[in-house]
């Protein structure tokens, strides 16, 4: 029997606990000494005292790992280790007592890895009466928001024999000061004045003051809950959604969910209810599946969710009216859905449809990524008209390349002059029907060079530029530098820069030149691959190249084009 009472006198007390000894706290010291008012809700923190700590408590759950708690009535023995329970509760670095009770009085040692090795602390909890309170304050506090309101200590109501220092304020674990920002909230002695009142005053106030017993300094701790509220509401409930009567379509046999939202106004105590009739009549024999979900509760009060579940519509359920309806202690407001027929879709042929649509797109699409330089090549070649009818110009394209000494080709790949002077016009002459402005082929010798480039490049439509290191670095570079500002005095010229080989942009070269060689495209010639006439390197040539009826058309109509077209699917 008297085992089965001291296990009883464990769980009143309120924490789950086991032996344990603590070798380094046994001769310890108590630090601090607090005193708490029975039945109401306290809070002791594990942190060493500190005059001008600005928090007294921490209710993360990364403190709460790192904490230890102990425990032993004054003078008894073992000394027990406070685990998770209801009351005390374990937040942070701190023990909640919600509330303390007389026989939570003791001796209680905190530890904090690495931080605090042990810290005694003693709590004397004590009632109304031997505190000798006299209109003790509640513990409880609603301020209405937006007006004014003040926050009393209740711990200063007790120990009216003792005169007492000025209170310390704390708000959700952190001290209340003074701030300019804040210029609405003051402090008078133990009172906190709110002037006005916002929703962000709501939370827990800790206070506490010091008391002297003989030698000992008590600290004295009470704590008060503020919730703000608003007033009380004056409107019956408001319907968000159906607004009036709602006709909302139904599949025959399907399941349903009919979804009524209501907005409550404020009320301290709420005697709000919503439920779903049929035909505006409980039927006790036929009850609806209903649920309901609130939203969070605010100043203005809270919106209500109420649906009803069918689990299959029926020709009765196409017959009735449903009927929403809300009630607070105000008023009661009601709204209506009427079901009406939905016609059965062919959701099966539609989305068929839509998948079909979708592939072909998407093949469409991806056909005209791989293709899109052919096709461009053939509807100009057989719907774009000529452009370089009446332009007055002479040449297609002026050819422009390294001239280099023997000493300087390379015999084992095609050289830059075999290049411009044999393998482009046999492609783009002889082939594709072009005509080109080579220098020594084109341009009579004797005048001066600078002149004859100049013409020669107004005479012509397109300026082609073979780059390579050579280029770049020689004197052929003034023929680009010409090209380039003949292009900007004439918009019909275009340059086409063909890479040849790769080069490094010598820092002399003119600013206009640097330019052009970053922003107009470039067409990348491979020794090894491009040579060949049906190669992309011919196609990019062609497709930069002005528009114009070549000798290579054939049949220049609308059934040819689409014949060629074909041609690159098969």
């Amino acid at each position: 029997m008297l085992t089965l009472s001291w296990i009883l006198a464990l769980f009143v007390s309120g924490a789950e606990v086991r032996e344990i000894n603590l070798p380094g706290c046994s001769h310890a010291e108590p630090q601090i000494w607090y005193r708490a008012i029975s039945d109401e809700e306290f809070v002791l923190q594990c942190a060493l005292p500190d005059r001008d700590a600005t928090h007294i408590y921490n209710n993360s759950l990364l403190k709460q790992h790192t904490v230890k708690w102990f425990w032993r009535q004054k003078g008894k023995e073992p000394l027990k280790a406070i685990k998770e329970s209801s009351n005390p509760a374990l937040q942070g670095n701190a023990l909640w007592f919600k509330p303390v009770r007389d026989s939570a009085s003791g001796v209680y040692i905190c530890m904090i890895r690495e931080k605090i090795p042990c810290l005694k602390i003693v709590l004397e909890v004590q009632t109304k009466k031997a505190a000798k309170c006299s209109g003790y304050d509640t513990n409880v506090l609603y301020l209405l928001a937006g007006s004014g309101n003040s926050i009393t200590c209740p711990g200063t109501k007790c120990y009216s024999h003792i005169e007492k220092p000025d209170v310390k304020w704390y708000k959700d674990g952190h001290q209340i000061k003074h701030r300019k920002s804040r210029q609405s909230r003051k402090l008078k002695r133990n009172e906190i004045y709110l002037n006005p009142t916002y929703g962000k005053d709501a939370g827990i106030y800790v206070c506490d003051y010091t008391l002297y017993d003989n030698i000992t300094k008590w600290t004295m701790r009470t704590a008060v809950t503020v919730e703000v509220i608003a007033k009380t509401t004056i409107h019956p409930p408001n319907f968000l959604y159906p607004n009036g009567v709602v006709i909302l379509e139904a599949e025959l046999g399907k399941p349903l969910e009919l979804e009524c939202r209501v907005q409550f106004g404020f009320e301290r105590v709420s005697l709000m209810r919503v439920t779903w009739k049929r035909n505006n009549k409980e039927n006790i024999n036929e009850k609806l599946n209903q649920e309901t979900s609130v939203c969070p509760k605010g100043l203005r009060g809270h919106t209500l969710l109420h649906v009803a579940k069918l689990k299959e519509v029926t020709e009765r359920d196409l017959r009735s009216n449903f009927t929403c309806f809300a009630e607070n202690s105000v008023g009661n407001a009601t709204a209506v859905i009427q079901l009406k027929r939905k016609q059965r879709v062919f959701l099966l042929h539609i989305l068929c449809s839509a998948i079909s649509t979708l592939f072909a797109f998407l093949l469409c699409t991806a056909f005209v990524y791989q293709h899109w330089i052919e096709i461009v090549l053939m509807y100009r070649s057989y719907l774009v008209h000529n452009e370089t009818t009446g332009d007055g110009k002479e040449f297609d394209a002026f050819v422009s390349y390294a001239k280099l000494g023997p000493s300087e080709s390379d015999s084992t790949l095609i050289s830059e002059e075999k290049f411009a002077l044999e393998l482009l016009p046999d492609m783009l002459e002889n082939k594709y029907g072009y005509k080109l402005c080579i220098l020594e082929r084109d341009v009579l010798p004797g005048g001066a060079y600078t002149d004859e480039v100049v013409t020669a490049i107004k005479q012509s439509r397109r300026a082609i530029i073979v780059l390579s290191p050579a280029y770049v670095s020689g004197p052929s570079i003034f023929e680009l530098q010409a090209a380039v500002n003949c292009a900007l005095e004439d918009k019909k010229i275009k340059l086409v820069l063909i890479k040849f080989q790769a080069f490094q942009e010598p820092e002399t070269l003119p600013p206009v030149v640097k330019k052009a060689l970053r922003i107009l495209p470039v067409i990348t010639w491979k020794s090894s691959i491009s040579a060949a006439p049906n190669k992309k390197f011919w196609k990019y040539m062609r497709y930069h190249m002005p528009v114009k009826t070549t000798k290579m058309l054939g049949n220049c109509s609308l059934k040819g084009f689409f014949q060629r077209l074909f041609s690159l699917v098969y």
